[in-house]
């Protein structure tokens, strides 16, 4: 039974809209305390700043234990990848490897402690959600981009090598040109230059922007709103769902069933 009123009172808590407020301060204050580590600062900051890191560690310990106990289905604590991730990143902040050759590595751990903040926030993991899902549907738009890119980058090695090598002189460069050219970084000096030699070059730039700049980031960004979208749907129909044909249907039966009842008693009232 007390281990029931536990569970209930965990559960509360975790659910409890101060409490995600105090981990998420805790994890941007976690952030601000890496960030004031790459500053050289005396010996007694960094002491402090020990001491705030080991105790952010020990909150996201008790925090993480928090939501773990209140899970009504402990196996199902770890069936969510960002509780993984969550449970990862703290067991390994718990290992001391200040003063050893795994230093860095724990430095690192910590940097990624602000990752936490995703899984702290629902709107946040939608939008990563909606991303990874999109990833699929983006990789074909990113193969046709790379087609676009290969093809105007063997254009651009044939025709402007012998006018800037350093640009055009094969076509891993002539790629990376383009990348600067979609960009906007000062594509009109790389068009200057060839339009000096080649008058009508301007052609070749501007359809290359049309396609790589407008039509294809356009449709990546309208795949990812897409995908957003349906995932928004899809939360709002698990918090709010709709009544299926066959509860329609149960539910027409028990009103007719009750207005069969009452209807006999009404006409006998009335005689």
């Amino acid at each position: 039974m007390d281990t029931l009123n536990l569970q209930a009172r965990f559960l509360t808590l975790r659910s409890n809209k101060a409490f995600e407020l105090f981990v998420v301060f805790v994890i941007i204050f976690s952030a601000m305390v890496v960030g004031a580590k790459t500053y050289e600062l005396p010996g007694w900051s960094m002491t402090v700043i020990g001491y705030l890191d080991l105790a952010i560690t020990l909150i996201f310990l008790t925090e993480i234990t928090i939501r773990f106990i209140g899970e009504e289905r402990k196996r199902d604590f770890f069936k969510s990848g960002w509780n993984i991730f969550d449970t990862l990143i703290v067991v390994i902040s718990l290992i001391p490897i200040q003063d050893s050759e795994m230093a860095l590595l724990g430095r690192l751990v910590r940097i990624f402690r602000v990752l936490r903040m995703v899984s702290v926030i629902p709107e946040l993991r939608m939008l990563l959600n909606s991303l990874l899902k999109a990833l699929p549907q983006l990789g074909y738009v990113v193969l046709l981009l790379f087609i676009i890119f290969y093809i105007y980058a063997a254009i651009g090695s044939i025709l402007f090598e012998q006018i800037n090598p350093v640009l055009w002189g094969d076509i891993t460069r002539s790629m990376l040109t383009l990348f600067r050219v979609m960009t906007f970084e000062d594509w009109t000096d790389v068009m200057y230059e060839t339009m000096e030699v080649y008058g009508f070059s301007w052609i070749y730039y501007l359809s290359f922007i049309f396609l790589s700049a407008f039509a294809f980031l356009n449709m990546i960004i309208g795949i990812v709103v897409g995908v957003m979208d349906q995932e928004h749907r899809r939360i709002e129909q698990e918090l709010h769902p709709e009544p299926s044909m066959s509860d329609l249907q149960r539910e027409i039966g028990e009103l007719k069933a009750m207005v069969a009842q009452l209807a006999p008693q009404r006409i006998g009232t009335e005689r």
